[in-house]
């Protein structure tokens, strides 16, 4: 790689390495030393193909999850046995790694414009803007930009599009399985809600056992297969399924309740 050698997006892939490896230093204790991560499948990580991987995850904080990904899939590729110790993984990352956010996140700190420098597609949101309810078509640059991507190595994303669980699977992420036919490989985690803020920014409770599961590949039918029956699949496989509900413990659900009324009232009262 030479140092002016630049991904299909115009970033510099010396900076990027860079801004990857500082991110991780940065990051590296808040799943090993004030929480816990336990992680499940980096033998799948090492078997994947170097290109055209969509990863597909529930969704808890905006940047802790992807960050936690980014650590567990570069100490995967490095040999670590379901663990993130030793962070020389770090040194060589794999800089064909992306993920995809909304655009407007991405744009409103220093941070946030680090951070998509390091990988991020940013996509406009066709359901929520400046938090109000919108409803607009899909960029066509914003599916093209996710092909893109995907051509060029692995694209993590949240396809319910919100940190809010149980919500439906959005059809876009459907639409971009059916065109750019990738391996789609499954992750669930959970720990994030509880141990960060809605950011992923801050540590707001330690102790707490995060947990990341990379399930084997989805077997799509990508030519004959219903988007509703991806949709199903998808949903089964982040378990984000309705059926999911009926076995989730009382005491869980109240705290997502009361978690979503907190936000609420900050929201309100910050306004």
């Amino acid at each position: 790689m030479g140092f002016f050698s630049k991904n299909p997006f115009g970033h510099n892939l010396f900076i990027k390495k860079w801004l990857i490896r500082i991110l991780a230093v940065l990051s590296h204790q808040r799943y090993k030393r004030f929480n816990k991560l336990e992680i499940e499948g980096s033998d799948i990580i090492r078997n994947l193909p170097a290109h055209n991987v969509l990863f597909v995850s529930n969704h808890q904080t905006y940047f802790a999850d992807v960050v936690a990904m980014f650590h567990v899939f570069n100490a995967s590729l490095s040999g670590r046995e379901n663990s993130i110790k030793n962070l020389g993984y770090i040194w060589q990352p794999k800089l064909n790694m992306y993920y995809v956010a909304a655009a407007e996140t991405m744009g409103k700190s220093l941070l946030t414009k680090v951070m998509a420098y390091a990988g991020s597609v940013s996509v406009e949101r066709t359901w929520r803007a400046q938090g109000k309810d919108v409803n607009r078509q899909v960029k066509m640059s914003d599916i093209s930009n996710i092909g893109k991507a995907l051509d060029d190595g692995w694209v993590i994303t949240f396809p319910q599009g919100t940190t809010t669980p149980w919500k439906p699977i959005r059809k876009g992420t459907v639409h971009i399985i059916k065109k750019y036919k990738p391996i789609v490989v499954p992750v669930v985690i959970d720990g994030f809600r509880r141990s960060f803020d809605k950011q992923g920014l801050r540590v707001k409770k330690k102790g707490i056992l995060q947990s990341m599961v990379i399930k084997e590949p989805l077997d799509i039918d990508y030519e004959n297969e219903t988007t509703a029956s991806i949709i199903e699949k998808l949903e089964y496989a982040i378990e984000q399924h309705p059926s999911f509900l009926k076995v989730i413990s009382k005491k869980e659900l109240l705290a997502y309740e009361e978690e979503n009324k907190e936000r609420k009232w900050r929201k309100t009262n910050n306004s």
